[in-house]
């Protein structure tokens, strides 16, 4: 059977950490690594997905949070707010993520949202995107 395995920067990067705290968590024995071919630090894949998958598990069910059916959470802060009257497009750096949401200016005052500020953009959609490297034949 095929075993994935990730570099230190790119389980963090899945992780949404940075490489330190992997390493640290490596020493502590929350990962264990291994070495490839060229001699580099790597760990299981599937060890990084069950510590994301248990991140965010324990995000969950956080007492005074809101309960919802929506299982895409993305915490990140607010990078910018480009407001009229009427509507506001609120953007956020959720780890490595932008996210962009259009919400009324109204909305925005009584959040409280500012530039800088933490949120989280909750995604719940029917639809799913379809990308392309831009290459064709």
């Amino acid at each position: 059977m095929f075993m994935a395995y990730l570099r230190i920067s790119e389980a963090a990067g899945y992780l949404g950490v940075s490489d330190d705290s992997v390493r640290r968590w490596i020493t502590q024995g929350r990962l264990t690594a291994t070495k490839d071919k060229s001699g580099r630090q790597v760990v299981a894949g599937t060890d990084v997905a069950a510590l994301a998958r248990a991140a965010a598990e324990g995000r969950a069910n956080v007492p005074g949070e809101v309960a919802s059916s929506a299982r895409n959470k993305f915490t990140g802060l607010v990078t910018n707010i480009d407001s009229d009257k009427i509507m506001s497009k609120v953007e956020l750096q959720c780890g490595p993520f932008r996210v962009v949401s259009l919400i009324s200016t109204e909305a925005v005052e009584d959040l409280g949202l500012a530039v800088g500020s933490p949120a989280i953009a909750t995604v719940k959609a029917t639809n799913v995107v379809i990308e392309t490297t831009g290459f064709t034949l």
